[in-house]
């Protein structure tokens, strides 16, 4: 169904649920934490919330539920169930961040792009209907044997239509700097290109950091008119990739990313994504999301100071 469908049948359902609304602000007294449910694959929707209060987050960003990866074949988001959904996130005193998508931008004209500009209108839909205020996509490759300007225009078509979809919903597309788009300049000449007030940022700083080399207050000032959401994680290199570890292990330096980021003024949250679905051979999450939460909190008591 599209939008239009897709609301007016979650409205009947929300006036029965008299559901919980929320706002994109962190909940009181809690530092502004998530996590990304990547890092815990195996949890049911009710050990994801379960384990975000009891260790005090803020809030969640939905990457995935057990095996599923597109969170519109959820149960827990059709019509029917979302509007308790919405009350269970609400009464454990959570928000969700972000809906991470798997949609890619540069891929050219065919029915896989044509899909992957679906997921990204329903994503979109979704999070509307879930008061999330972002959905995530990828830029994502350089395109073999094509000029870079012609890559770099399809990328920001792909992310006009997506935030043309948004407009009158409140999310807003982030386009996260991943895949052969990491560095600060070939990412601020896709903003301009897209030129759309509902498309931003999501800055993984692991990846500017591991990948183009940018120290965090060089990318801060380049791309920071566009962040709204991060994307925070350590690692160590290994042969020519990288291998997460647990926060402060490694030589990212995630502390003066925090630093950075509080410097700069930014007011969204600090989201941990941990990926145990693609990694599985890391750290579990009892563990790390709750090392994570210790180190950063830290990190925002000594930024504030």
């Amino acid at each position: 169904m599209d939008r239009r469908q897709f609301v007016t049948a979650l409205g009947t359902t929300l006036a029965a649920g008299c559901v919980h609304r929320t706002s994109a602000s962190p909940s009181s007294g809690r530092a502004p934490l998530s996590f990304s449910t990547l890092g815990c694959p195996n949890w049911t929707w009710a050990q994801i919330l379960d384990f975000a209060k009891t260790h005090e987050f803020a809030a969640i960003e939905l990457r995935g539920i057990q095996q599923e990866m597109d969170l519109t074949q959820r149960p827990e988001f059709a019509p029917a169930r979302l509007a308790q959904s919405k009350r269970e996130v609400a009464d454990h005193g959570l928000r969700i961040a972000c809906l991470g998508s798997s949609a890619e931008m540069h891929v050219p004209e065919s029915p896989r792009r044509t899909a992957w500009l679906d997921e990204g209108r329903r994503f979109i839909d979704l999070a509307h209907a879930l008061d999330a205020p972002y959905v995530r996509v990828f830029g994502n490759k350089w395109v073999a044997g094509e000029e870079r300007d012609r890559t770099l225009d399809r990328v920001a078509a792909g992310l006009r239509t997506l935030g043309d979809h948004a407009k009158g919903s409140g999310v807003t597309v982030v386009l996260e700097t991943h895949g052969d788009f990491t560095d600060s300049p070939t990412i601020v000449d896709i903003m301009h290109r897209a030129d759309s007030p509902t498309v931003a940022l999501l800055w993984d700083a692991h990846h500017t950091f591991a990948f183009s080399h940018e120290d965090p207050e060089a990318t801060a000032r380049q791309l920071m008119p566009w962040v709204r959401h991060v994307h925070l994680k350590d690692s160590v290199p290994a042969g020519s990739d990288r291998r997460y570890v647990l926060t402060g292990r490694g030589d990212v330096p995630v502390r003066e990313q925090v630093e950075v980021l509080v410097r700069h003024g930014y007011r969204g949250y600090y989201n941990f994504e941990w990926e145990k679905r693609w990694h599985p051979e890391i750290e579990e999450p009892e563990v790390a999301f709750a090392q994570y939460a210790q180190a950063v909190r830290e990190y925002l008591r000594g930024a504030r100071a």
